[in-house]
C-alpha cells in the first residue's frame, strides 16, 4: 500500500475517537452497489478484500471509500430519446415539445441505465492518530472533498482542517530555486513550473535549474508553482502551491527493505503501509518545518 498523491489534512492530536466505533460508523453507511436504475452508488469499502472497514496497524488507520458509476453518455440517452420522439410524432402527427421531449430523455436514462456499464474506483486515505494527519491518496481535490464529505456523513464530528502554513509553498519553492538551494534534508529535482501574475506559464521536464533563463523568469515576476524534489533520498515528489504532493514515489531502498520482512500477500501490505506512514510523517514535518510550520493559531486549533 504505497500513496502515490497526498491531499493534506490536519486533525487534532488529542481527538478522543478510537478504532472500534469508528468502524461501527462507517458500517452504516457501506457501499452497497449500482442498483438497476441508481446512475451513481458510494460507501465504505475494507481497504484490504476481506477484512475490517478499517485497517488499523497501532495509530495508523488506512480507510477505503468505492464509488460506482454508470457509464450512460449523454449523447446516446439523446439518441434514444431522439428515436422515440420521432415514433410519437409519426404515430400522432404532432411536435415534441421541448418540456415533452426532457420527458422522454429522462424515460430514456431510466430504461438505459440497467443495461450501462458500472465503472468502479476507490479512493483511499490515512488516518495518523500519534500525529494529527488526515491524508487522502487523490491527485484530485475534488475527489479528496468527496471523501471527506462521506466521512462527516458517516462519523460524528470529524475535525479535519486543511493544512496552513506560515511561509506560502509558492513563495519558499521561488526562494529554493532562485538560491539553487533546497531546505535541509530535500533536493531540487528537474521539473519545474513558473507562472507570471498574468498567468503566462512556464514548464520544465527533465531540465536543468541551474543557468540564467530560469533566474530571469524569476527576475521578471514569474513565481514557482510546481516543483519536483527528494527528501533524504528516500521519496521524491511534486510540489504545488496549493501544498499538495503529487507524483509521490517511495525509491527502491524503502521498497527492498519492506520485500526483506515479507513472507506472505497480507504481512506484505502490512508491512507496505507500516514503511510508508512512518516515513511519510517525517517528510511531512520536515516540509512543514521547511514553510516556516504552521501558524500558532492553526496549531492551537487543531489542538481544540
Amino acid at each position: 500500500m504505497w500513496f502515490k498523491n497526498l491531499q493534506i489534512y490536519r486533525l487534532p492530536k488529542n481527538w478522543a475517537v478510537d478504532a472500534a466505533p469508528l468502524e461501527e460508523q462507517l458500517a452504516r453507511l457501506t457501499l452497497q452497489g449500482c442498483g438497476a436504475t441508481d446512475p451513481r452508488s458510494i460507501g465504505w469499502l475494507p481497504p484490504r478484500p476481506g477484512g475490517s472497514l478499517i485497517h488499523a496497524i497501532n495509530q495508523q488507520w488506512l480507510l477505503a471509500l468505492g464509488i460506482e458509476e454508470k457509464l450512460l453518455p449523454a449523447s446516446i440517452v439523446k439518441r434514444f430519446a431522439s428515436d422515440k420522439a420521432k415514433e410519437i410524432e409519426e404515430a400522432q402527427g404532432r411536435r415534441i415539445g421541448r418540456k415533452e421531449m426532457r420527458e422522454i430523455q429522462a424515460e430514456m436514462t431510466l430504461e438505459l441505465l440497467p443495461r450501462a456499464f458500472i465503472r468502479s474506483r476507490s479512493t483511499f486515505a490515512w488516518i495518523d492518530r500519534d500525529n494529527g494527519w488526515l491524508i487522502v491518496d487523490s491527485a484530485s481535490p475534488a475527489k479528496a472533498e468527496e471523501f471527506l464529505e462521506h466521512l462527516h456523513k458517516s462519523v460524528e464530528a470529524v475535525p479535519a482542517k486543511v493544512v496552513k502554513v506560515t511561509q506560502s509553498p509558492s513563495a519558499a519553492m521561488t526562494g529554493w530555486v532562485a538560491a539553487g538551494e533546497a531546505p535541509v534534508g530535500f533536493t531540487l529535482d528537474q521539473d519545474l513550473e513558473l507562472r507570471s501574475a498574468e498567468k503566462a506559464t512556464v514548464r520544465y521536464v527533465k531540465h536543468s535549474l541551474e543557468g540564467e533563463e530560469i533566474g530571469q523568469h524569476i527576475a521578471a515576476g514569474k513565481v514557482v508553482t510546481r516543483l519536483a524534489m527528494t527528501w533524504n533520498d528516500r521519496i521524491s515528489f511534486v510540489l504545488d502551491d496549493n501544498l499538495q504532493i503529487k507524483r509521490l514515489a517511495f525509491l527502491d531502498i524503502l521498497k527492498e527493505q519492506a520485500d526483506g520482512q515479507a513472507e506472505n500477500d497480507d504481512e506484505r501490505f502490512a508491512g507496505d503501509f507500516t514503511l510508508m506512514t512512518g516515513e511519510v510523517a517525517q517528510l511531512l514535518d520536515d516540509l512543514l518545518a521547511a514553510l516556516g510550520g504552521e501558524p500558532a493559531t492553526a496549531r492551537s486549533g487543531s489542538d481544540g
